[in-house]
């Protein structure tokens, strides 16, 4: 039997934290979303996967010191404690914005792969059976969704890594081929920075949608032992893979296509492996495509559920929120999710193409403010500390400054960004909501310090 205010089970290993958040992060930025990186800045674009990957770096280190500080606390927790209710609460809310349009995202992405074999099945129908399969997961013990979810991005990992070492036996004439390219790809059509090294800026709103969830570890610590002591290894190996993982297969796809001959219908993966004649590599990419988007949009049901949860403990969502079953899953949030989610695979109805466009904009964005929010709580709660943490950011305050101020500069780029404009006014409308919303909730004298 659930109860009115349950708790969740520490059942999460540290491998399982590295792999969900890998999880959340390998998905369709990477597999769908690099055709339109690649599209914009051409090869340079590792530029940016690296440059963000630097950034996320510090945003990630500030939520291991203060977890190391405030142990039991998942990073909403650390926003309250720097700057009170109001913001708790629209970070909150924003979160659960930005992984439930992740996770609709992912499911239509999914919905679209499968199509490669049921092609007569409305996108729509596809989408709602992988919505369908993904709460179903949640809704299992959180031990056995770790276990569940460290096999399922496994897989991913495992074939973004033989992509890459058969990628390179091909670009070296290792592996024969019918042409070997070398590095002529990455000289030619243009170059490095085909489109200006400016072109790196324009690919960051996707590159932060495809970074988007490594925060997740910040919402692991509830269900994690020894969270505080655990966090920071995971968080220096976590970023390595990452950083790995993202700007290795780029140069791969770039270096075997020119970048100019990659197209947006389908996945640069499954271009590449269908340019080199192996039997049976689209089907096989294929299967492996479904399964990274559907990992993707499970650890984001996990996101958004246990924020949601967790706002529901804190008195800023309805305490409905809070109720856990026998198995520690907290079932009311999964079923809200559910109900989205059922809605979202419907926007299958509609074009696909500039509904990936649309949608892959808005989580993006609001990663740029969730990121601002980690960075800034930790450069406010460092002088109040009640113990010394046991690991600490490098370069206080001027690194984790640095990042809160590139971040606000690519936040205030996108508002000018024409192509992104209506995505971006769904966010700030969302925001604006919010705000009215916690002045409402929260009236003078009740928030905290």
């Amino acid at each position: 039997m659930g109860q009115a205010e349950g708790s969740l089970q520490k059942k999460l290993k540290p491998r399982h934290i590295s792999f969900m958040a890998m999880g959340g992060v390998i998905g369709t930025g990477i597999f769908k979303g690099s055709a339109e990186t690649i599209g914009l800045a051409g090869p340079g674009v590792v530029v940016t996967y690296i440059f963000a990957g630097l950034l996320l770096l510090v945003v990630m280190a500030a939520m291991a010191e203060m977890a190391t500080v405030y142990p039991g606390r998942n990073m909403k927790d650390f926003v309250r404690e720097a700057f009170g209710e109001k913001v708790s609460f629209i970070m909150g809310w924003m979160y659960c914005f930005m992984w439930l349009s992740v996770c609709v995202i992912e499911i239509i992405a999914a919905g679209s792969f499968l199509q490669y074999w049921f092609s007569e099945v409305p996108l729509w129908v596809l989408s709602l059976a992988s919505a369908a399969f993904i709460i179903l997961i949640n809704l299992l013990s959180v031990g056995t969704f770790g276990e569940f979810e460290f096999w399922l991005a496994g897989i991913k990992i495992a074939m973004i890594i033989i992509f890459i070492v058969l990628g390179a036996g091909l670009i070296f004439g290792i592996i024969p081929s019918e042409h070997t390219p070398y590095l002529q790809n990455f000289t030619n059509h243009g170059g490095f920075f085909p489109n200006g090294w400016t072109s790196i800026f324009s690919a960051m709103l996707v590159v932060m949608f495809s970074y988007g969830g490594s925060e997740l570890i910040g919402l692991t610590l509830t269900e994690t032992e020894n969270a505080e002591r655990i966090l920071p290894k995971v968080v220096g190996n976590f970023i390595l893979r990452i950083i790995l993982f993202f700007t290795l297969p780029i140069l791969i796809i770039c270096g075997l296509i020119p970048w100019n001959e990659i197209g947006p219908e389908s996945s640069p993966f499954v271009q590449v492996l269908s340019s080199t004649g192996l039997a049976g590599a689209a089907h096989i990419m294929n299967f492996i495509l479904v399964t990274a988007v559907l990992s993707a949009a499970n650890s984001g049901i996990y996101g958004a559920s246990r924020m949601l949860f967790s706002m529901a403990a804190a008195g800023e969502a309805p305490k409905v929120f809070a109720k856990t079953n026998r198995k520690g899953s907290p079932v009311n949030t999964l079923l809200l999710c559910a109900v989205i989610l059922l809605a979202g695979s419907m926007l299958g109805i509609f074009a696909q193409d500039q509904l990936f466009r649309v949608l892959m904009a808005v989580p993006g964005f609001v990663v740029l403010l969730v990121w601002m929010c980690i960075a800034l709580s930790q450069l406010k709660l460092r002088s109040k500390y009640p113990v010394t943490p046991a690991f600490k950011v490098w370069g206080y305050p001027y690194i984790t400054g640095a990042v809160v101020l590139c971040l606000a500069v690519i936040a205030v780029m996108f508002l000018f960004d024409e192509q992104n404009r209506f995505s971006i006014g769904i966010c700030l409308a969302v925001l604006a909501l919010l705000v009215v919303w916690s002045f409402a909730k929260f009236r003078s004298g009740r928030d905290r310090p």
